[in-house]
């Protein structure tokens, strides 16, 4: 099993910039990843807010390959693999595996409303195709409904410390002790709510955290804060990031928001979000988007762009 890097800490999952055209840009990509290793992430994950499921196949391949080469070990680079057939998801764990990534993520399929007995094939075709971890990623809070706590504890029972998971179905907290109570010893849980729950994550188990890129530097203060047992710090912080992150409702939610930040901090030349989309931003949750960054930004004691 490939492991350069420990799979732990922050690893924010990138957001994906484009031309004018909606064509990928990749001299912007490397930027970001560049500035996000600069504000404190400890790797870089391509899942569901780098727009993956909005990707031609042939551009899934390329940013894997992309991936590994701006990262240039830097960190884990963790690659998402999950499609609405196990055949393609198949696909993509061996093509990403070849890439020379670290490890890899899933999301159920969401366009079927798939037996539950399916759903576990899927996960047992994705793990026997390759040697590297394997994190089950529940994406539920947003899109696809909710893998059982029971059958991912079970998945760990039997494949051990190679599957780790990143549960994201309401409620948050309950769900994530179920699931350490039910694994038992070893298993590796990553927050997946943006930062909005890893005050209370943290003091239930987890390994890490994989918020988006645009306050990464924040989410990180956070993070040392509660490695240092600092927790009015780490309340403090999270006070913040929290009502920052509840104004991105949705998938669409996340991708404007963190694409209007990134693009306020100089790191994206522009907001695009390949279409078609479920929100906008509106002026007023803009302002508030951005209010609240403001704020942010004097807690890390970071200079607000103009």
């Amino acid at each position: 099993m490939k492991t350069q890097h420990p799979l732990a800490g922050v690893l924010p999952v990138l957001q994906l910039p484009y031309h004018g055209d909606e064509s990928i840009d990749w001299a912007t990509l490397a930027r970001e990843i560049d500035w996000a290793y600069e504000n404190g992430a400890q790797g870089i994950v391509a899942a569901m807010v780098t727009e993956i499921l909005r990707l031609t196949d042939s551009e899934r391949d390329e940013l894997a390959h992309r991936l590994v080469g701006f990262n240039a070990g830097r960190g884990p680079v963790v690659m998402s693999v999950g499609d609405e057939s196990t055949v393609q998801a198949v696909r993509h764990v061996r093509h990403a595996t070849a890439s020379g990534v670290d490890a890899l993520m899933a999301i159920p399929p969401i366009a079927t409303r798939a037996l539950l007995s399916e759903k576990i094939r899927y996960y047992e075709a994705i793990i026997a195709a390759t040697d590297l971890p394997v994190i089950v990623q529940d994406a539920s809070g947003y899109v696809g409904e909710p893998l059982p706590v029971g059958t991912q504890a079970d998945l760990y029972r039997r494949f051990g410390g190679r599957v780790l998971f990143k549960p994201e179905a309401q409620p948050l907290g309950p769900n994530l002790s179920r699931l350490r109570d039910e694994g038992g010893e070893g298993l590796h849980v990553f927050e997946g709510s943006g930062g909005i729950a890893l005050l209370d994550s943290y003091q239930r188990g987890i390994c890490g955290t994989m918020p988006g890129t645009e306050i990464v530097w924040a989410v990180r203060a956070e993070w040392d804060a509660l490695e240092a047992g600092d927790i009015r710090r780490a309340t403090e912080l999270q006070g913040l990031i929290a009502p920052l992150i509840f104004l991105q409702q949705g998938l669409d939610g996340f991708l404007s928001v963190e694409k209007a930040l990134l693009h306020r901090q100089g790191v994206f030349p522009n907001r695009i979000v390949r279409g078609p989309v479920g929100f906008t931003l509106d002026t007023e949750t803009e302002r508030e988007a951005y209010r609240l960054f403001g704020l942010l930004c004097e807690a890390c004691g970071k200079g607000q762009p103009s």
